[in-house]
């Protein structure tokens, strides 16, 4: 089978680096080992470091479970929380629908 290559943009892969770097800095803080986070989410202690790293191959499944794990699974509910640009967009139509 073939692997799927995806483009990750610079400013996406800071991103995701950050992204890990965050969940590495929660799980020291908390004094998890490597070895309980894994063991926790139930993945490989490969996968978390991948995800520490910022590797874009890992599954947002796999992030979703490390979170849980360190007790931060409500951080994903963050996402797209303000989403000011979609309020714009639909403001706009509901003014358009206003003037109609």
């Amino acid at each position: 089978m073939n692997k799927r290559t995806t483009t990750i943009y610079p400013k996406h892969q800071r991103i995701l680096i950050q992204m890990g770097e965050q969940i590495r800095l929660a799980r020291l803080r908390r004094k998890i080992s490597v070895e309980m986070v894994s063991e926790r989410a139930d993945i490989s202690r490969s996968t978390l470091w991948k995800i520490e790293k910022g590797d874009p191959s890992v599954a947002i499944g796999s992030y979703a479970r490390v979170l849980n794990a360190i007790g931060m699974i409500e951080d994903l509910l963050l996402i797209a929380k303000d989403d000011e640009y979609g309020r714009l967009i639909q403001d706009v139509e509901l003014d358009k629908r206003k003037k109609k």
